[in-house]
């Protein structure tokens, strides 16, 4: 009996673990949001480097908020005791459809935001060209995933719903793992040039979507099953509701 409370105990303890991985390495933005707001709402004063936020201040407003929401409460879509938490009685909405329906709307305008962003404000002086295509082509795909994964999910296609929304929330934490990686890389070597910076925070992407699909191919070894093609739609009778995944 020790024995199973001790392994109970140490399953639940892990299942936490990502999560509040995921939560530790959404704090950057968060925290940099939150200054970015705090100036915009506090009358800070309008240098070059804000200026353009000044200038427009409802897109990145939008995309802190909805970022914010996103990272944090898409983190608890990772604990896999609140994936199979269900109504108590037949037609209640689980923990994990619930949050959905916040999720998706806000990943969406944090996406968009984002790409409005990266179109229509003004480049800082440390970005370049190659930095904004890159913004466009991740900031697409994140949109694209999360479109993906809720047209997975009307077709009851659990599998593929949480793969598309995982890569999908990869891509959100860029932000994060962009600093994790170029702080290294000022303290070691100095500041970054637009090549270096572009080089850099495109590799974070990458890793952020490495580490998505690896967690997608381990999920679905866990569960007995090889993932399967796009097309093919996963009926109840070739699953179960906890195989709904996240977020």
């Amino acid at each position: 009996m020790r024995s199973k409370t001790t392994t109970s105990f140490r399953s639940r303890r892990m299942g936490w673990a990502v999560p509040a991985a995921l939560i530790a390495l959404s704090l950057i933005p968060v925290v940099a949001g939150a200054a970015r707001l705090s100036q915009l709402t506090g009358g800070a004063a309008v240098t070059p480097e804000n200026a353009r936020f000044f200038a427009s201040p409802i897109p990145v407003i939008a995309h802190i908020v909805t970022v914010t929401v996103y990272s944090l409460l898409g983190a608890f879509q990772f604990v896999p005791a609140l994936r199979r938490v269900t109504g108590l009685r037949r037609g209640r909405r689980s923990w994990h459809e619930i949050s959905g329906r916040i999720l998706i709307p806000a990943g969406l305008l944090a996406g968009l935001s984002g790409l409005w962003m990266s179109l229509f404000y003004a480049l800082p002086e440390t970005d370049g060209e190659a930095l904004l295509v890159l913004r466009m082509i991740f900031g697409t795909a994140m949109v694209l995933g999360i479109i993906l994964g809720v047209l997975a999910i009307r077709r009851r296609d659990f599998a593929a719903h949480g793969a598309w929304m995982t890569r999908a929330y990869a891509i959100a934490l860029g932000a994060g793992t962009q600093a994790l990686v170029l702080l290294p890389w000022i303290l070691m070597v100095g500041p970054t040039d637009e090549t270096t910076r572009a080089v850099l925070m495109g590799a974070s992407w990458v890793i952020n979507l490495v580490v998505a699909e690896y967690a997608i191919r381990r999920r679905h070894a866990a569960s007995g099953r090889r993932p399967r093609p796009a097309g093919r739609v996963l009926t109840p009778e070739t699953t179960t509701a906890g195989h709904r995944s996240v977020p």
